[in-house]
């Protein structure tokens, strides 16, 4: 009896030894996890579910134990670990980390590995880097299985599966080149897709933004749609005279056939005739606008003007004749003045003064123009009386000759 108080006693001391120290059971280091030698550091990663990852726990790359789980904690609605690894591990920046099982019953530890796939692995892991929620994952529990099947098997449709299974035999039987066939199609139909991604998603891209053009003219097109009604209702009032105008030209196109396909060889061969024709004006080129500018002044080129200099080509007067003056002048008669004033006729004599080319060397493609010799007379019929004047072969007009032979002749 006094053993057992003695006892009691001294596990009481020790309890209350224990509570004003301020110690616990969870403030004691855990077994387990492994022996890091040397430097280390440490990298968090998240979690969506850590399951029963405890601190002390594994941390392993390809299997084999090389860090341990320092500590676990929730942070919001993610958990995170913090994990310690030794200086010596090589491991990229992007490496991924899952929490898997040592088998079905086994403890929990945290496996590291670099990415797998398309993604490359880059940069190196170091001291408080973050292993980030989307490049970390969690096996299935056995626990989740099993609930699952208990799902299946109590609520489920494990009793159909039996009719299922009958029903499928009796649809595959017989027909397995049918069956074959499909599969073949439809393994050709995916791979041609899958061939054609990039243009399936191109004409997606395309029709959206069409749609987004169509949205942006909703009013335009809504307006159009209100009048359609209006303008089917008139197609269908001319619907009678479209009939006939097509009719018509049907029947145009009928003839206008009928008539080329007639003249047909009367057109080839009026085309093989201006053949010729038409080589030969080919053929003159330039000379045929040149012979027109000839044409206005004929028979002096354009470059005659400039070819002699003083000279006169082409020249014009004008005639200013008061008809008293000239028969006075010409023919010495005294007329009365009776008070009548006689008209006054203006008129526009061409002078053509030839001029006189220089005929010794070094004039190219000038020949010698003859000049005519004495004297010929011009008369014209005035008031019923003729009036000549004498017309000399001079280079140019002579205006005192003129005011001589008719006075109030005018240059």
């Amino acid at each position: 009896m006094r053993r057992r108080t003695a006892v009691v006693a001294g596990v009481v001391a020790m309890a209350t030894l224990l509570t004003g120290c301020d110690f616990s059971v969870y403030s004691l280091p855990l077994p387990g996890g492994a022996k890091i030698k040397g430097p280390s550091y440490t990298v968090t990663v998240e979690f969506a579910d850590v399951l029963d990852l405890v601190p002390k726990s594994s941390v392993k790359v390809d299997d084999v134990t090389v860090g341990t789980v320092q500590k676990v904690w929730l942070e919001g609605y993610v958990a995170k670990v913090k994990i310690k690894l030794p200086k010596s591990l090589d491991l990229p920046d992007n490496t991924h980390a899952t929490i898997r099982q040592t088998s079905l019953l086994g403890e929990k530890f945290v496996s590291l590995a670099p990415p797998t796939g398309d993604e490359k692995p880059r940069g190196k892991l170091d001291n408080g880097e973050l292993i980030p929620l989307s490049r970390t994952t969690s096996n299935v529990e056995v626990e989740e299985v099993l609930s699952a099947l208990s799902l299946l098997l109590n609520g489920g449709g494990v009793a159909q599966l039996q009719i299922i299974t009958q029903e499928l035999n009796k649809a595959l039987t017989g027909n397995e080149p049918a069956i074959k066939s499909v599969l073949t199609q439809l393994n050709t139909f995916v791979g041609t897709l899958d061939q054609n991604k990039q243009k399936i998603v191109t004409a997606i891209t395309a029709v959206d933004a069409l749609a987004k053009k169509l949205n942006a003219q909703k009013t335009t097109l809504a307006t159009a749609i209100d009048s359609l009604p209006k303008s089917i209702a008139t197609l269908d009032k001319q619907r009678a005279a479209l009939v006939k105008t097509l009719q018509a030209l049907s029947k145009l196109g009928s003839t206008a056939t009928r008539v080329i396909t007639a003249s047909q060889k009367d057109l080839v061969a009026n085309l093989q005739s201006l053949y010729p024709v038409l080589t030969k004006l080919a053929e003159a080129g330039q000379n045929l606008p040149k012979s027109l500018e000839l044409l206005l002044t004929y028979p002096f080129p354009d470059g005659a003007a400039k070819a002699v200099k003083g000279d006169f080509t082409n020249l014009d007067i004008t005639l200013d004749v008061n008809t008293q003056k000239a028969l006075k002048g010409l023919l010495g008669l005294g007329l009365p003045t009776t008070g009548i004033t006689l008209p006054t006729v203006g008129l526009s004599l061409p002078v053509h003064n030839s001029p006189q080319f220089p005929t010794g060397k070094g004039t190219a493609g000038l020949p010698p123009l003859p000049l005519p010799t004495g004297t010929a007379t011009s008369c014209i019929t005035l008031l019923g009386l003729p009036v000549c004047t004498p017309t000399l072969n001079r280079p140019a007009f002579d205006p005192e000759l003129a005011k001589v032979l008719m006075p109030g002749v005018a240059k």
